[in-house]
């Protein structure tokens, strides 16, 4: 899809291409901040507290992501015998990412319907940038709270699952996730099936609630300039 609107909406891809890139960087830069202020600094030392994209994007995780749809970034490393509560904070740490992309969304969102509202007519690159920025943050956010491993939902999961009774589960999930997880990707991919539909059901639902008009549309109306 990234490809086909190079040739056909250059303009497009590069707001699109843009919104990405803000959006990994201040996802994993999260990861950072909290981790830093509960007490570890590993990720900063590894130059990770920063909001340059160069630091957070993983070459081979990109590519993917814009010629798919499915991608990822470098992870952020942090030492859980540094933290204040180790138990505790790698859940902070974690879900800092998601969190980060929820209050991104609800900022842009915001700016859109002052761009909207004051717009004469027309859909402009700005009101393109803002949208894709509200709805790639919401896929962002529901998508890594998932409780798989190696996804930031997991974190919660194995906490919430601690106990001895809950071993097997926890072992499943830890070491069948990431299998599971590429299953269901493949899925989506090859198939006209929405297997995601509980990550991109509740984020367009969401983005309306935020954006104040039906996102679905909206997307379409982008893609079809």
């Amino acid at each position: 899809m990234f490809l086909s609107l190079i040739t056909n909406q250059p303009a497009i891809a590069l707001v699109w291409f843009a919104a990405i890139l803000i959006s990994l960087t201040v996802h994993e830069f999260s990861h950072a901040y909290v981790g830093s202020i509960r007490g570890d600094k590993t990720a900063e030392r590894a130059g990770r507290l920063t909001l340059n994209p160069i630091a957070h994007i993983d070459p081979i995780g990109l590519i993917p992501l814009l010629l798919l749809g499915f991608g990822w970034a470098k992870p952020v490393p942090y030492n859980p015998y540094n933290l204040k509560d180790p138990k505790w904070d790698a859940v902070k740490i974690a879900l800092a990412g998601p969190a980060s992309n929820l209050i991104l969304a609800i900022i842009s969102g915001i700016a859109l319907r002052i761009v909207l509202a004051s717009s004469t007519g027309g859909f402009s690159l700005l009101a393109v940038f803002l949208l894709l920025l509200v709805i790639l943050n919401l896929f962002l956010m529901f998508f890594n709270i998932i409780p798989i491993h190696p996804l930031d939902g997991s974190k919660l999961f194995f906490a919430l699952f601690d106990k001895p009774q809950h071993k097997k589960l926890r072992q499943f999930v830890a070491t069948r996730g990431a299998q599971v997880l590429m299953i269901l990707v493949f899925i989506s991919i090859f198939t006209s099936f929405n297997v995601f539909f509980f990550v991109s059901a509740p984020s367009y639902a969401l983005c309306t609630g935020i954006v104040g008009e039906s996102c679905l549309p909206l997307l379409f109306q982008i893609f079809s300039l």
